[in-house]
């Protein structure tokens, strides 16, 4: 079995994937640039990605490709249709990150609304030092005890994060496909208008795409901070840039981007050193535990596709 994987250091240099060896030979890029991507697949079996799109264009000669395994719960970087018109079996890892990605969630609720950046600044600067204050109180830190937060998502990612809220004290409003009995649940536009804080946790699809429209951004409380671990594309990404530096939002945390990196023209990049603001580099899911989880997981799926067996196939309606 031929196994090719196009992007090796998303998944960490410090992973150990030598047990893949054990299913084939195994041929390894640390980066695969979009034109490179036909030629590398062209003679393989199985493709192992992670980042890397796959379409008609790059995957029409990999003749001999069977299935693709891809490290993350979602696929929208994979042409499914075509892949089911030419039988091509595609395998997610869905659940692997859930504490990962719910850990970073509440670390940058918690690393805005306690204003952290102003806080170490000063006692690294000296200037706490300088004070002859014991204390200092601005800029002002609410409790999120008693707020509400609102969850976009509430699956497997949503909600660990409303049981991490409801242990912090916070009041959990939920949208959700299918409402749940044990949450309040409710549209989206009422809970853009109601919570204090708001966190997105929804798969990007059709559907999805600019869920959170400037106009629902407008509805947000002025004391209200968001933060995003999904997808970069579910949100008007001008617009909440443009509403956190017009003051009509609190406070920012985003991991992802619709494209990443971003780069200059980006409007993330005119805000990315904003004390109100917490960027990061598409890491939620990476914490080596989840990695580990996510790397076995594909192998698991590999294993049981050429045993006969359906795993995690995301290509199957």
């Amino acid at each position: 079995m031929n196994i090719v994987i196009l992007d090796r250091l998303t998944l960490g240099e410090d992973l150990d994937i030598s047990a893949a060896d054990a299913l084939g030979t195994v041929v390894s890029y640390d980066n695969t640039p979009p034109g490179a991507v036909a030629e590398r697949i062209g003679d393989a079996e199985v493709v192992y990605i992670n980042k890397i799109k796959l379409s008609e264009e790059n995957l029409q000669n990999a003749h001999r490709l069977r299935l693709i395994c891809v490290a993350a719960t979602g696929y929208d970087n994979v042409d499914i249709d075509y892949c089911r018109k030419k039988g091509i079996a595609v395998c997610n890892v869905p659940g692997y990150s859930v504490y990962s990605v719910a850990q970073l969630t509440v670390s940058m609720v918690l690393y805005l609304s306690g204003h952290m950046p102003a806080y170490t600044r000063f006692t690294a600067s000296g200037a706490y030092t300088k004070s002859g204050t014991a204390n200092r109180l601005t800029p002002v830190c609410h409790e999120l005890y008693g707020k509400t937060w609102g969850i976009v998502g509430y699956g497997a990612i949503g909600a660990r994060v409303g049981e991490i809220a409801k242990a912090l004290g916070c009041s959990v409003l939920a949208f959700k496909r299918t409402p749940t009995p044990d949450t309040a649940c409710t549209d989206i536009d009422t809970l853009m208008e109601k919570s204090d804080i708001i966190s997105v946790h929804i798969p990007l699809s059709e559907e999805t795409r600019g869920l959170i429209s400037r106009e629902r951004i407008g509805k947000m409380k002025k004391t209200a901070i968001f933060v995003n671990t999904a997808r970069g594309a579910v949100t008007d990404e001008a617009a909440l840039c443009d509403a956190l530096r017009e003051g009509k939002i609190a406070a920012l945390g985003t991991d992802v981007y619709s494209v990443e990196p971003f780069g200059e023209d980006s409007p993330f990049y005119g805000i990315k050193e904003y004390e109100n603001v917490c960027l990061t580099p598409h890491m939620a899911w990476g914490t080596i535990e989840a990695r580990e989880r996510c790397f076995n997981e594909m192998l698991q799926n590999t294993a049981a596709f050429f045993s006969g067996e359906i795993r995690n196939r995301v290509d199957i309606k």
